[in-house]
């Protein structure tokens, strides 16, 4: 009885599975990888860092990070500033346009306000001049001495980070019709 030809086919069985098992553990590891090794930085192309802040009524904190699954504009900005009030009616333009847009990849899209204010009552009435009707806005109320404005490296407003559903920084400082460019890129046509 010959048994050549049962081992050539058992030890082709063996090197098939060794080889989908070697590619499956690296592609593994290569998922992995991507998930965690994002660098955290505010740069494009880098994790955008977390931000936790209470919001206008100082009630809740809200998350950067709840906006996961949709594109994100984080917005810092401040009632005393002449340059993002005029900005504003974009920032809110942008909104309407958007929020209820379909993404290629994304579940919507959401501001995420951060205020350098120093005066509570002056931010409040700013959202409600400027009819900023988002959820997201927050500030620890600390002016230019502000964590997130540090945390991001801001030195003057407004400015903004253009965010993907990953928390991956993909623009930076779109204004006017530059937002609405960068965001048309994502959204699904008809």
């Amino acid at each position: 009885m010959n048994l050549r030809p049962a081992m050539n086919k058992l030890r082709v069985l063996i090197l098939s599975a060794v080889a989908l098992l070697a590619i499956y553990g690296f592609t593994e590891r290569l998922d992995q990888k991507a998930a965690k090794g994002a660098k955290v930085g505010t740069n494009i192309g880098d994790q955008a860092p977390e931000l936790a802040y209470m919001n206008v009524d100082s009630t809740k904190v809200l998350k950067l990070s709840e906006l996961r699954g949709k594109y994100v504009l984080i917005d810092f900005w401040a009632s005393w500033c002449g340059p993002c009030r005029r900005e504003n009616p974009n920032v809110v333009a942008a909104y309407q346009k958007y929020s209820a847009a379909k993404f290629k990849d994304g579940k919507g899209f959401e501001i995420y306000s951060v205020s350098l204010d120093k005066s509570r009552d002056a931010w409040r009435r700013a959202i409600e001049q400027d009819k900023l009707s988002w959820k997201y806005h927050v500030s620890d109320l600390k002016y230019w001495a502000s964590e997130a404005s540090r945390l991001y490296g801001v030195s003057g407003i407004p400015m903004s980070f253009l965010v993907d559903p990953n928390g991956v920084i993909i623009g930076k400082n779109l204004r006017g019709m530059a937002l609405h460019q960068e965001l048309d890129k994502y959204v699904k046509s008809l």
